[in-house]
């Protein structure tokens, strides 16, 4: 099979095409024939050297998209069978094991989900990883209601562009922000209601729109933003942690009561395969089909094309989400 091979932290020239032999099935995992791959800044952390607990060489990719190819007969009874459609995520996929960036990848089957769709594998290889961090976002860090004011801080990222979409689903007020004027159209034609071009500091802009604040915030950038997007909120709001677009996500020297406003609440999300349910995932899946929900902008790139595609990643040139194929 053809795979990506991360040799070991640094720069994309480490990242080096290989034809290593497809895994072996054995008990408690699947193998699964990877059509599409969506790419995450995790794996730009990993292969930065940010990432903890990676050995090298290392296939990476924190989730994938295919069809079950086989798995152990003492796994059958699980409900999976040989030609299914299935997604794979997080665990320790591109970490301590192979991850997405290959042709094949055998996962622990609990942390495989099943499908049917007949959309493009671009556009589902686009969903899985996006969708479980949107959506656990919104509901697990959130709780997020309908006629809530809703702010999306890093709101051209493919998880911010999902989290638009989630929101206005539920029936909230979405503001979102972007660093370039350019894409203030991309986050309008995703049913932003208030698109802010952000500085550095928002809240004014904010509190200009909800002066007692947002509801509910979700934080994409990371701490440099963090405080500003605290201030935008109001007094039993929360604010939810989930994103590193900036690559900083430690705060230093964090005394609480100085950092953060009173009555403000903060919180966090990172979740697992686990939390996305079966069936938000086909119906997220069934609404794309039917042209209800969009996922914003897609941009598909060969095996062949991997280093172009981390270049893209860590400069910051595309809006929306990153897509490898695995054939073509």
């Amino acid at each position: 099979m053809r795979a990506v091979v991360l040799t070991g932290p640094g720069p994309v020239e480490n990242l080096v095409l290989r034809d290593p032999a497809v895994p072996e099935v054995r008990p408690g995992w699947v193998r699964i024939a990877v059509k599409a791959f969506g790419l995450n800044r995790s794996e730009l952390h990993t292969r930065l050297g940010l990432a903890e607990g990676v050995t090298f060489p290392r296939v990476p990719g924190i989730e994938a998209v295919g069809v079950v190819d086989a798995l152990d007969p003492a796994d059958a009874g699980g409900g999976l069978v040989v030609g299914q459609q299935v997604a794979t995520m997080m665990g320790d996929m591109g970490r301590t094991y192979d991850g997405g960036y290959a042709q094949y990848t055998l996962v622990p089957v609990d942390q495989v989900i099943g499908f049917v769709s007949d959309l493009p594998w671009h556009v589902i290889g686009a969903v899985p990883e996006t969708l479980q961090t949107a959506y656990g976002s919104l509901t697990t860090g959130l709780d997020l209601r309908a006629g809530q004011s809703l702010l999306i801080r890093g709101g051209t990222s493919s998880v911010g562009l999902a989290a638009a979409a989630l929101a206005k689903g539920i029936g909230a007020t979405v503001l979102a922000t972007t660093r370039r004027a350019a894409n203030v159209e991309v986050l309008r034609a995703q049913g932003v209601d208030h698109v802010l071009v952000d500085d550095g500091a928002v809240a004014a802009a904010v509190r200009a729109l909800h002066p007692e604040g947002v509801d509910a915030a979700l934080e994409l950038v990371g701490t440099p933003t963090l405080p500003d997007t605290l201030a935008a909120t109001r007094v039993h709001g929360t604010v939810c942690f989930t994103g590193m677009l900036s690559n900083e996500w430690i705060v230093p020297d964090f005394y609480p009561i100085g950092y953060l406003p009173k009555g403000v609440r903060l919180t966090a999300y990172g979740g697992e395969s686990g939390d996305l349910p079966a069936d938000v995932l086909q119906r997220y899946l069934d609404e794309i089909a039917a042209g209800r929900i969009s996922l914003g902008p897609i941009h598909t790139y060969a095996l062949d094309d991997i280093r172009r595609a981390h270049t893209d990643m860590e400069l910051g040139r595309t809006v929306g989400k990153l897509v490898g194929l695995t054939e073509g």
